[in-house]
């Protein structure tokens, strides 16, 4: 019974961590720091992609339109990226490879290069599985950046602060996912 309790108990986390953050510091999300870790790097190939303006209230500006958003709140990460949002990122990281060596989920062999219901379905060749889910998070995190936040930004944090649009988003999401995972894997 404890192993069928697990999600119960992953869940009450969840939710707690989030209610932890938004009432501390912000709502969780994460998908806006690719674009502030490609800001970086191409900061380091570029002089004029941020700039300090006095005259914004973040006190940063940038010439692409992208990083400009919202009075230059992209480029003031970019040039201070140790805040927050990075950090919390890093933190994600450094507890996913804690929690596998304090005795979290250990899959087999097989399972590390593919899951069994990929296997069943698609074969045994992992590389064929690398591809898809390269591509498939490609995918993903422009999905994320053109609906201007990810799943964890608009569903978690904004149902738990009862945002219409986060309950919207999760309609979608479930309605899009729900039927590709059946039209993929095949019901059974």
């Amino acid at each position: 019974m404890s192993g069928q309790l697990n999600w119960f108990k992953g869940g009450l986390l969840l939710g707690a961590a989030f209610l932890f953050a938004v009432a501390l510091v912000k709502p969780i999300g994460v998908s806006t720091q690719f674009v502030i870790a490609d800001g970086i790097i191409w900061n380091l190939f570029s002089d004029t992609i941020v700039q300090e303006n006095p005259e914004r209230k973040t006190g940063y500006s940038s010439p692409n339109a992208y990083l400009d958003k919202s009075d230059g709140k992209y480029a003031k990460n970019i040039a201070n990226p140790i805040n927050y949002s990075f950090i919390f990122v890093l933190s994600m990281i450094a507890g996913a490879f804690l929690s596998s060596k304090l005795g979290g989920p250990t899959p087999s062999a097989q399972d590390r290069q593919a899951p069994q219901v990929w296997r069943q379905r698609f074969g045994e060749n992992p590389l064929a599985r690398y591809i898809t889910v390269f591509f498939a998070g490609i995918l993903v995190l422009f999905g994320a950046r053109l609906a201007g936040g990810c799943t964890s930004g608009h569903m978690m944090s904004g149902m738990m602060q009862t945002s219409l649009s986060g309950y919207l988003f999760a309609l979608g999401a479930f309605a899009a996912a729900i039927p590709a995972a059946i039209l993929i894997y095949k019901r059974k």
